[in-house]
């Protein structure tokens, strides 16, 4: 699932659902083994994945202590957008702090960087790592050690209603130019809106700032690029198709709100990733699940392109039960379990193994979006990476309700990275 900042899903209680504990954090033994080498104690997992996902991923927990009977798994489920500040409020009072967690791709180097994960090199937890993706490997290294283990990999995709568009006469928009120019046919052929825009959340800005050649930052050089002409374009787009009547948005649950428009066939397309597959089908709109296609994002005037996004599986430094944490990690991240977790979700594995996998390959979404993966953009994988977003947010904001212009919101989100990024031209 998402999502960079993506899909949060906003402040609900989090549901501790022990398996066969009800210990919150590392194991009372210290979490070795027992007299007979195996493996015991209590192992905490934070696992921060979506409403539809998580009775998947519990089962797979399920699974881990079928095979270790003398280890307890406390499964835990947070909400993504409460996810990150928790494990940080946690790991910094050296309380309550998860063994193993389900980090987004731009948390690992953030949190490695406050001293908060342990380093895998050399652990059991990394399992045949040549047969990892080479790109869902780079969110896992900082400063050359590596914190994590690669769960899922994603990216966005235009997810469209092939009837709506049928009934319109309008054909998939291959760019954002497209889309506005088809928006006027589906409305007066349809009723439905052509694009529900997530302009509250700065993930999904990205594809707006790739399509215009542009980037956040060049974390090799050190040089702040999105202020520069490609993000003053990449704020008049998302401007220009809400004041155009081409897209809908809001500025707070997007997520929920853009599901719902789909669902219900008020809106045609919808920016979104494979994390919301299954729940986008469940809509009235989709009862004939052939009938949700999925495309490239759109393009921009300069180029095409969406963020590589994804999760990935690392364990607390201040862990007491490290060995059975390791092996956590490495059986969450097996073949075997990402198997099981792209014939139930369609989730995208981060293993090429699984993907000469009769039943992956022919997975209608591993189809579209395994080529999409490949062709992702890769984000700056710095400790900062997740902070800068936020004045993305703030400035998107501004602009789709009239109080700044896209000149004004490209040279704000610039100034606050330098700020934010000292070293940054």
């Amino acid at each position: 699932m998402r999502r960079g900042i993506r899909g949060a899903i906003a402040t609900a209680l989090v549901a501790g659902l022990a398996l066969a504990a009800t210990a919150c954090g590392g194991g009372d033994d210290g979490g070795n083994t027992d007299s007979s080498g195996e493996l015991s104690g209590t192992v905490t997992y934070w696992d921060t994945s979506n409403d539809t996902e998580k009775a998947t991923y519990r089962k797979l927990a399920e699974g881990f202590q079928k095979e270790h009977p003398k280890v307890h798994v406390n499964y835990v489920n947070v909400p993504f957008g409460d996810a990150n500040a928790k494990f940080k409020n946690a790991a910094g009072g050296n309380s309550g702090a998860p063994d193993v967690m389900r980090t987004e791709v731009a948390w690992t180097a953030d949190f490695a960087n406050l001293g908060y994960l342990a380093p895998l090199d050399g652990t059991p937890a990394l399992d045949k790592t040549d047969d990892y993706l080479p790109q869902a490997v780079g969110s896992t290294k900082f400063k050359g050690k590596t914190y994590a283990a690669p769960q899922v990999i994603d990216t966005l995709g235009l997810f469209y209603n092939k009837k709506l568009l049928k009934d319109a006469g309008v054909e998939v928009p291959k760019s954002f130019a497209d889309l506005a120019t088809a928006a006027k046919k589906i409305k007066a052929k349809t009723g439905a809106t052509a694009l529900y825009l997530r302009g509250d959340d700065p993930y999904w800005f990205l594809p707006y700032l790739y399509g215009e050649g542009g980037n956040m930052v060049d974390a090799r050089d050190k040089i702040v690029q999105i202020d520069d002409g490609a993000g003053v374009k990449a704020f008049k787009t998302l401007k220009d198709l809400v004041d155009s009547k081409a897209a809908v948005t809001d500025a707070t649950d997007g997520q929920e709100n853009q599901l719902k428009a789909l669902k219900d066939g008020t809106v045609a397309m919808a920016i979104d990733g494979p994390w919301d597959i299954e729940a986008v089908r469940a809509g009235k709109a989709f009862k004939d699940k052939e009938n949700l296609g999925v495309a490239p994002v759109p393009a921009g005037s300069a180029a095409q392109g969406s963020p590589q996004g994804g999760w990935n599986l690392s364990v607390y430094a201040g862990s007491k039960n490290l060995r059975a944490a390791y092996a956590f990690v490495k059986y969450m991240s097996s073949a075997a379990v990402q198997q099981q977790t792209t014939e139930q979700l369609s989730l995208l594995p981060t293993r090429r193994s699984v993907y000469d996998v009769p039943a992956v390959k022919k997975n209608e979404m591993v189809k579209f979006f395994k080529p999409a993966v490949d062709g992702a953009v890769q984000r700056p994988w710095i400790a900062e990476g997740n902070s800068l977003f936020e004045p993305i947010k703030v400035q998107m904001n501004k602009v789709l309700t009239g109080s700044a212009t896209p000149e004004q919101a490209a040279k704000a989100t610039g100034d606050a990275y330098r700020k934010l990024l000292k070293d940054y031209k």
